[in-house]
């Protein structure tokens, strides 16, 4: 029996991933989608391919909770502050994987960075999971074995991070389009970033001490994926094999996990995770600085938005992990 699935935000870029991995998946079966932009035309209008299939047919609708009828499970791919007073209207029946971040750390609702420690027990019994962020789910991944195990201080730990521009969001402003960002670089969030609270409070979980980061993101001209490189300082004398010890043991067995070595000095590179779930993580100690240096390179849209909400779904509604989401990059 298939799962029924609903997608708030479809007209978005990470609404239109889950569509792209819903409609692909074994047991997820798409029937109702809604987009305040493209309101009243079918999925097959919005996305040409869809034509000739059923789910093509399906017409996208504005968000009214409180009509909701005969979904399983609901994506919510909301911009940040736009999805908490209208998820609280959703009947509790049907189980929500808010992909936006009014939900992460909040009462009655499951942090869903599936590979942290005792998390993928969580996510299998709730119903309600807010997915981590996009940067957090690269960072947290890379730095969580080493201050889980104690090998790098928790705090003034620094984290550079590059994200593609989808992780903007559709409806970013102007000076987000091709024009603006061809060509370009430039830091953000130099102030203050809404992600900062998301990674202290994980890293303080894991390690059971008071956690702090200076985080600073970065536009960078392509259109999806994420690295981010993280500086902690050591507690005492290793080599890099500790490190990599570390991240073995925690991730082993772990699916879209990939532990690599450097390789002339270089960590991954975010094409090897286009179009996958899969996080690269690499490790190095700094000769000059004695600084770690945790490198993660993710697709932002993947294991940063929807592969991840995926995987969540898949275990809040008895699925194969792996399942919709077993298939390899998109090389080059």
């Amino acid at each position: 029996m298939k799962t029924r699935i609903g997608i708030v935000g479809v007209s978005g870029y990470g609404g239109s991933e889950l569509l792209r991995l819903c409609i692909g998946h074994p047991s997820f079966e798409v029937v109702y989608a809604s987009g305040e932009s493209t309101v009243g035309q079918t999925l097959a209008q919005r996305f040409p391919a869809l034509a000739g299939q059923p789910t093509g047919k399906i017409v996208i609708e504005s968000f009214v909770p409180e009509r909701l009828a005969g979904i399983d499970l609901l994506f919510a791919s909301l911009p940040t502050g736009k999805s908490a007073a209208a998820l609280a209207k959703v009947p509790a029946s049907t189980r929500i994987v808010d992909v936006g971040g009014d939900h992460r750390y909040a009462p009655g609702w499951v942090y869903g960075l599936t590979e942290l420690p005792g998390q993928r027990e969580r996510i299998a019994t709730t119903t309600r999971l807010a997915n981590p962020g996009c940067y957090p789910a690269a960072a947290l991944l890379a730095l969580a074995p080493l201050v889980k195990e104690g090998l790098v201080e928790s705090e003034g730990i620094a984290i550079d991070a590059k994200s593609g521009v989808t992780g903007t969001g559709r409806g970013g402003a102007s000076d987000f389009g091709y024009a603006e960002t061809n060509e370009d670089l430039f830091a953000y969030g130099l102030g203050g970033h809404p992600h900062v609270p998301e990674i202290n409070r994980t890293l303080a979980d894991l390690g059971g001490s008071k956690a702090s980061v200076a985080f600073t993101p970065h536009l960078v001209p392509m259109t999806r994926g994420i690295l981010a490189t993280c500086y902690a300082r050591p507690r005492g004398k290793f080599d890099t094999a500790k490190l990599y010890a570390a991240a073995e043991a925690m991730y082993a067995g772990e699916p879209f996990v990939k532990i690599v070595a450097t390789e002339k000095g270089r960590g991954p590179h975010t094409k090897w995770a286009s179009g996958s779930n899969l996080i690269f993580i690499s490790y190095a100690v700094n000769a000059d600085t004695g600084l770690v240096v945790a490198v993660a390179a993710i697709d932002n849209l993947g294991k940063g938005a929807a592969g991840q909400a995926v995987q969540n779904a898949n275990l809040m509604t008895g699925q194969a992990e792996t399942a919709g989401l077993s298939g390899l990059p998109l090389w080059p």
